[in-house]
Protein backbone atom coordinates (compact mmCIF):
# COMPACT_ATOMS: atom_id res chain seq x y z
CA UNK A 1 0.00 0.00 0.00
CA UNK A 2 1.51 3.32 -1.01
CA UNK A 3 1.29 6.62 0.84
CA UNK A 4 -1.45 7.87 -1.49
CA UNK A 5 -3.68 4.91 -0.68
CA UNK A 6 -3.49 5.24 3.09
CA UNK A 7 -6.87 5.68 4.78
CA UNK A 8 -7.80 9.05 6.20
CA UNK A 9 -6.91 9.24 9.90
CA UNK A 10 -9.65 9.79 12.45
CA UNK A 11 -10.07 13.28 13.93
CA UNK A 12 -8.59 12.10 17.23
CA UNK A 13 -5.35 11.05 15.56
CA UNK A 14 -4.98 14.15 13.38
CA UNK A 15 -2.51 16.57 14.90
CA UNK A 16 -3.14 20.29 15.29
CA UNK A 17 -5.85 21.92 13.21
CA UNK A 18 -6.62 18.64 11.43
CA UNK A 19 -8.91 17.75 14.34
CA UNK A 20 -11.25 20.59 13.31
CA UNK A 21 -12.14 19.01 9.97
CA UNK A 22 -15.80 18.07 9.76
CA UNK A 23 -16.87 14.44 9.94
CA UNK A 24 -18.72 13.77 6.67
CA UNK A 25 -20.53 10.76 8.08
CA UNK A 26 -22.13 12.92 10.76
CA UNK A 27 -23.12 15.64 8.29
CA UNK A 28 -25.33 13.18 6.38
CA UNK A 29 -26.59 11.22 9.39
CA UNK A 30 -30.05 11.63 10.92
CA UNK A 31 -28.60 13.30 14.01
CA UNK A 32 -26.54 15.67 11.89
CA UNK A 33 -29.53 16.71 9.82
CA UNK A 34 -31.66 17.19 12.95
CA UNK A 35 -29.11 19.40 14.67
CA UNK A 36 -28.60 21.39 11.46
CA UNK A 37 -32.36 21.90 11.22
CA UNK A 38 -32.41 23.02 14.87
CA UNK A 39 -29.71 25.60 14.15
CA UNK A 40 -31.48 26.95 11.06
CA UNK A 41 -34.94 27.03 12.65
CA UNK A 42 -33.69 28.71 15.82
CA UNK A 43 -31.98 31.40 13.75
CA UNK A 44 -35.08 31.98 11.60
CA UNK A 45 -37.26 32.24 14.71
CA UNK A 46 -34.78 34.67 16.27
CA UNK A 47 -34.97 36.91 13.17
CA UNK A 48 -38.78 36.69 13.09
CA UNK A 49 -39.04 37.75 16.73
CA UNK A 50 -36.73 40.70 16.10
CA UNK A 51 -39.06 41.87 13.32
CA UNK A 52 -42.28 41.30 15.30
CA UNK A 53 -44.27 43.10 17.92
CA UNK A 54 -43.21 40.55 20.55
CA UNK A 55 -39.53 41.40 20.32
CA UNK A 56 -39.03 40.59 24.02
CA UNK A 57 -39.23 36.87 23.16
CA UNK A 58 -36.06 36.93 21.04
CA UNK A 59 -33.77 35.72 23.83
CA UNK A 60 -35.08 32.13 23.92
CA UNK A 61 -34.42 31.44 20.21
CA UNK A 62 -31.06 33.22 20.47
CA UNK A 63 -29.95 31.00 23.36
CA UNK A 64 -31.25 27.88 21.62
CA UNK A 65 -29.48 28.91 18.42
CA UNK A 66 -26.18 29.26 20.27
CA UNK A 67 -26.66 25.97 22.12
CA UNK A 68 -27.62 24.10 18.93
CA UNK A 69 -24.67 25.64 17.08
CA UNK A 70 -22.35 24.54 19.89
CA UNK A 71 -23.81 21.02 19.87
CA UNK A 72 -23.46 20.86 16.08
CA UNK A 73 -19.83 21.92 16.30
CA UNK A 74 -19.07 19.39 19.05
CA UNK A 75 -20.67 16.56 17.10
CA UNK A 76 -19.28 17.43 13.67
CA UNK A 77 -15.68 17.72 14.91
CA UNK A 78 -16.10 14.61 17.11
CA UNK A 79 -15.09 16.43 20.27
CA UNK A 80 -17.93 14.52 21.95
CA UNK A 81 -15.97 11.28 21.54
CA UNK A 82 -12.89 12.71 23.24
CA UNK A 83 -14.63 13.28 26.57
CA UNK A 84 -15.83 9.84 27.65
CA UNK A 85 -16.42 10.81 31.29
CA UNK A 86 -18.71 13.66 30.21
CA UNK A 87 -21.98 12.09 29.06
CA UNK A 88 -22.98 14.41 26.21
CA UNK A 89 -26.22 12.63 25.20
CA UNK A 90 -27.71 13.42 28.61
CA UNK A 91 -26.94 17.12 28.24
CA UNK A 92 -28.16 17.02 24.64
CA UNK A 93 -31.39 15.40 25.87
CA UNK A 94 -31.92 18.19 28.40
CA UNK A 95 -31.16 20.81 25.73
CA UNK A 96 -33.69 19.33 23.31
CA UNK A 97 -36.36 18.80 25.96
CA UNK A 98 -36.20 22.34 27.29
CA UNK A 99 -36.04 23.78 23.76
CA UNK A 100 -39.17 21.88 22.71
CA UNK A 101 -41.08 23.06 25.77
CA UNK A 102 -39.92 26.68 25.46
CA UNK A 103 -40.56 26.88 21.71
CA UNK A 104 -44.03 25.41 22.16
CA UNK A 105 -44.93 27.90 24.90
CA UNK A 106 -43.64 31.01 23.16
CA UNK A 107 -45.12 29.88 19.84
CA UNK A 108 -48.59 29.74 21.36
CA UNK A 109 -48.12 33.26 22.67
CA UNK A 110 -46.71 34.53 19.37
CA UNK A 111 -49.52 33.08 17.26
CA UNK A 112 -52.19 34.71 19.44
CA UNK A 113 -50.64 38.17 18.89
CA UNK A 114 -51.35 40.24 15.83
CA UNK A 115 -48.61 40.90 13.34
CA UNK A 116 -47.06 38.91 10.55
CA UNK A 117 -43.66 38.61 12.21
CA UNK A 118 -45.01 37.11 15.38
CA UNK A 119 -47.28 34.70 13.49
CA UNK A 120 -44.35 33.58 11.31
CA UNK A 121 -42.22 33.11 14.43
CA UNK A 122 -45.04 31.06 15.97
CA UNK A 123 -45.38 28.80 12.93
CA UNK A 124 -41.62 28.25 12.74
CA UNK A 125 -41.67 27.69 16.50
CA UNK A 126 -44.17 24.86 16.15
CA UNK A 127 -41.99 23.28 13.45
CA UNK A 128 -38.96 23.68 15.72
CA UNK A 129 -40.92 22.05 18.55
CA UNK A 130 -41.50 18.99 16.39
CA UNK A 131 -37.84 18.85 15.31
CA UNK A 132 -36.56 19.18 18.88
CA UNK A 133 -39.11 16.62 20.11
CA UNK A 134 -38.03 14.15 17.42
CA UNK A 135 -34.41 14.70 18.43
CA UNK A 136 -35.02 14.17 22.14
CA UNK A 137 -37.04 11.04 21.38
CA UNK A 138 -34.02 9.59 19.55
CA UNK A 139 -31.69 10.62 22.36
CA UNK A 140 -34.09 9.14 24.92
CA UNK A 141 -33.89 5.77 23.17
CA UNK A 142 -30.08 5.95 23.29
CA UNK A 143 -30.17 6.84 26.99
CA UNK A 144 -32.47 3.92 27.80
CA UNK A 145 -30.05 1.54 26.12
CA UNK A 146 -27.11 3.21 27.92
CA UNK A 147 -28.78 3.03 31.33
CA UNK A 148 -30.20 -0.48 30.94
CA UNK A 149 -28.39 -2.38 28.17
CA UNK A 150 -30.34 -5.57 28.93
CA UNK A 151 -33.64 -3.87 28.07
CA UNK A 152 -35.44 -5.70 25.29
CA UNK A 153 -36.78 -3.72 22.35
CA UNK A 154 -40.58 -3.62 22.27
CA UNK A 155 -40.86 -5.55 19.01
CA UNK A 156 -38.81 -8.40 20.47
CA UNK A 157 -41.04 -8.49 23.55
CA UNK A 158 -44.21 -8.74 21.44
CA UNK A 159 -42.68 -11.52 19.34
CA UNK A 160 -41.76 -13.42 22.48
CA UNK A 161 -45.25 -12.93 23.92
CA UNK A 162 -46.83 -14.35 20.77
CA UNK A 163 -44.52 -17.38 20.78
CA UNK A 164 -45.05 -18.02 24.50
CA UNK A 165 -41.42 -17.49 25.55
CA UNK A 166 -40.53 -15.88 28.86
CA UNK A 167 -40.32 -12.10 28.29
CA UNK A 168 -38.63 -11.16 31.55
CA UNK A 169 -34.99 -12.26 31.54
CA UNK A 170 -34.01 -14.29 34.56
CA UNK A 171 -31.40 -12.79 36.87
CA UNK A 172 -28.98 -15.61 37.58
CA UNK A 173 -26.81 -13.45 39.87
CA UNK A 174 -29.54 -13.04 42.48
CA UNK A 175 -29.87 -16.80 43.13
Amino acid sequence: MSECESPEPSPQSRPGLGALIADRAFLTSRKGLLVAAEVVLSFIIFICYLASSVVFLFTAPLIEFLLALTAYYLYVTKFVERFRSFHCPLIDFLRCTTAAIIFFAISIYAVTNSGAGSKAAGIFGFVATVVFAFDFYGIFNQLVIFINPQELPTHTATIRKSTGEDVVPSDSDSE
